[in-house]
């Protein structure tokens, strides 16, 4: 089977740092054959693209889109500026032709636009969200989350909501296997749920805050940490304690735990020979088919797929 083609669009006032998210994190999909599964082109409207804070020399024409199956446009410095009419015309043709079409940050203006994202919902870099929604209110934006996923369109937040993107759609096209192989080679963990915050508030409870609180959690994962024993050691009530904890981590308690003995299951089964079971109770899990059901859910794969993919350890 041929790569698969996708093509990045450059044009004048591209974020160097959106576009070079798209280029390096498909760049590192390996299939298990160690093949790359991409083929990346980078096109633009002409050879010279003046980039948010320098130039870049783009070899690809845009006519070189012609084939891709996935289009990435990355963000636009000032979302306010007009597409460029060439860029537009590529996406509309892209389109009709079935391409899965994708941007990062406010490379969602580009694709509104071209109307692509007319009645559908789409994200944006939360400080651009009302900006989008009132230039565009056909488009039902959502500022809140970190990437959405409307099967042949796909919008993202800002920065590292790009690099999750990617990686959610490395997992569809490949599977979770190859998606968890390209976040370790990025030395990233896997992707984020795409409705997660896009940020945490800026309103940290009083005094130390949940630091001290936390690190007690890490240590004491395999304990059974109900949210009314963490909010009496926090000194607060189970409501309070629930608020501020969202506040401070942008997470509830449940998750934030899942979350972290999650990481702490992938660390053993990449560093020991242990059972699977013992490495669902020192995660802090009541059963390994609790562990092996939540394990999937989190990564795509099953714990022994994972300690195949990634395990050093030969002795336990």
């Amino acid at each position: 089977m041929p790569p698969h083609h996708l093509a990045v669009l450059a044009f004048d006032g591209v974020l160097p740092f959106d576009l070079a998210t798209a280029v390096e994190t498909f760049a590192r999909a390996r299939l298990d054959d160690g093949t790359r599964p991409y083929r990346i082109t980078v096109a633009a409207p002409h050879a010279e693209v003046a980039a948010e804070g320098y130039g870049l020399r783009v070899p690809q024409a845009l006519a070189s889109v012609g084939d891709a199956a996935t289009v990435i446009v990355p963000g636009m410095a000032e979302p306010r500026s007009p597409a460029d009419p060439a860029i537009l015309a590529t996406l509309a043709r892209a389109r009709h032709r079935g391409a899965r079409i994708a941007s990062i940050c406010t490379g969602a203006f580009v694709l509104a636009a071209a109307g692509l994202l007319d009645g559908r919902r789409a994200t944006t870099h939360w400080q651009a969200a009302g900006l989008l929604a009132r230039m565009y209110p056909e488009v039902a934006v959502d500022p809140a989350v970190l990437y959405v996923d409307e099967g042949d369109v796909l919008t993202s937040a800002g920065a590292a909501a790009g690099l999750d993107l990617c990686l959610h759609m490395i997992r569809r096209d490949f599977g979770a296997r190859v998606a968890a192989r390209t976040a370790r080679a990025a030395v990233v963990p896997l992707e984020r749920a795409g409705g997660q915050a896009q940020f945490i508030q800026d309103d940290p409870p009083a005094a130390a805050g949940l630091a001290p609180l936390l690190d007690w959690m890490r240590v004491n994962l395999d304990q059974r940490l109900k949210v009314e024993r963490l909010a009496a050691r926090a000194g607060m009530s189970p409501r309070t304690f629930a608020r501020r904890f969202r506040a401070e981590t942008g997470t509830t308690p449940l998750q934030w735990l899942l979350t972290a003995r999650i990481r702490r299951a992938q660390l053993l089964l990449e560093t020991t020979a242990w059972s699977i079971e013992r490495v669902a109770t020192e995660a802090g899990f009541d059963s390994a088919v609790t562990f092996r059901q939540r394990f999937r859910q989190v990564t795509g794969v099953t714990p022994s797929d994972w300690r195949r993919s990634f395990g050093t350890s030969r002795s336990g």
